[in-house]
């Protein structure tokens, strides 16, 4: 074997192997170099290298001392660390632009939430403004010591599956938006969903594995839902798995902007919803006050979800649905109606019925997902990231 392949081969176990120590600590810390050792299965000088490399990126830091040395002597553990290594969340909505910076230890550092109207504006202005938050939050984040190493941006319409190409997002008015081209900001930038990302922020920083298997409902001026089966996003074949709105719930019913009929965008989306209401906290007002027309545009908007969901209920047996944006909002006035239309339809189904729950995360939930996801990639791949987290904050 040559040295170069010495040397590949040595890199790519190092890379598995600092893999192996963060996600132990992540899991299970703060653990003394001993436990970890017993843990992992790696020698106790290995493990002690690859703390060494972790902390030098600031991924680790040493703690106070614990059980777990030689001889029964106090060790001194090591935990993920918070103070240096973090994630951009983004988010392009339909009348709005959102941001989060979330550092290691999935502690939310910064949060910013700006309303616009991106439907009638073109997608490179909408696109530059993104970026102008996204480069705002890095520079703030580099003030409170934290260096951000990649991004994730949250879209409302299918992605195509590992690259940044929209092809349609009806509700922007976008074709064939080539996003990594257009976005500047001065870390890497993935793309995904937003119904994805905001079903990842749920499981990641809301209710977590106590929702089993289940839909998160971003109801906003289009609607979409992430599936999460057995703690993993479930994405269909070609990446386009949750499209909820565009389930037909009224047969030759009014036209949807993604070309088809009867769509449960038309009867529950935002737009409809608010009906002359100027907003959300407008309608939630009346509402509360039991405004007669309020009370039944969201009943009627509350009925057409249950007859979507009680399909989708039929294709994949979820533990739980969770209502998420203006869903989530508006639940205390939605959340009846639903219920009792999917428990009319599925009177056969004895115990079928899933647990109908408001989101923890409430709005946030696309960006916290989509800054999550960039975790769990530094946490899988700690190598990958070792260097740009050397960089000066």
């Amino acid at each position: 074997m040559t040295s170069t392949h010495k040397a590949v081969r040595h890199d790519v176990m190092r890379a598995r192997n600092l893999a192996v120590v963060l996600g132990e600590i992540d899991r299970s810390g703060p653990l003394s170099r001993a436990a970890l050792a017993e843990r992992t299965g790696l020698t106790k000088t290995t493990v002690s290298k690859l703390v060494a490399d972790l902390i030098d990126g600031g991924m680790v830091v040493e703690t106070g001392a614990v059980r777990g040395g030689e001889r029964g002597r106090p060790g001194v553990a090591v935990q993920v660390h918070g103070g240096r290594v973090a994630a951009l969340g983004l988010e392009i909505g339909i009348d709005y632009l959102a941001g989060c910076v979330v550092d290691l230890t999935r502690t939310v550092r910064l949060r910013r939430r700006l309303p616009a109207d991106n439907r009638s504006a073109p997608p490179e202005e909408v696109i530059a403004r993104m970026g102008g938050l996204g480069d705002a939050l890095v520079r703030e984040a580099a003030g409170l010591g934290l260096v951000v190493v990649e991004a994730e941006l949250a879209i409302p319409g299918p992605i195509d599956p590992g690259s940044s190409l929209v092809h349609y997002a009806p509700n922007l008015g976008w074709r064939d938006v080539a996003l990594a081209e257009l976005l500047q900001v001065p870390v890497p930038v993935r793309v995904d969903n937003e119904a994805n990302l905001a079903a990842l922020g749920e499981l990641w920083f809301g209710a977590g594995a106590a929702l089993g298997n289940f839909l998160h409902i971003s109801g906003e001026i289009g609607i979409g839902a992430g599936v999460v089966v057995g703690g993993r996003l479930f994405r269909g074949a070609h990446g386009f798995a949750g499209e909820l709105g565009h389930v037909v719930v009224v047969p030759d019913g009014d036209e949807c902007r993604c070309g088809g009929r009867g769509c449960l965008e038309r009867y529950a989306g935002q737009d409809v919803l608010l009906g002359d209401a100027p907003d959300l906290a407008a309608l939630t007002a009346r509402l509360a006050a039991g405004d007669p027309v309020a009370s039944a545009t969201c009943r009627n908007a509350g009925e057409a979800l249950g007859i979507a969901l009680t399909s989708a209920v039929h294709l994949l047996d979820p533990d739980t649905i969770v209502l998420g944006g203006v869903f989530g909002e508006l639940y205390p006035w939605l959340s009846g109606p639903v219920a009792e239309t999917m428990a009319s339809r599925l009177r056969r189904f004895r115990g079928a019925v899933p647990e109908l729950i408001a989101s923890k995360v409430g709005p946030d939930a696309a960006i916290l997902g989509a800054a999550g996801s960039v975790i769990m990639r530094i946490i899988a791949d700690p190598a990958a990231f070792l260097s740009a987290a050397a960089q000066p904050a």
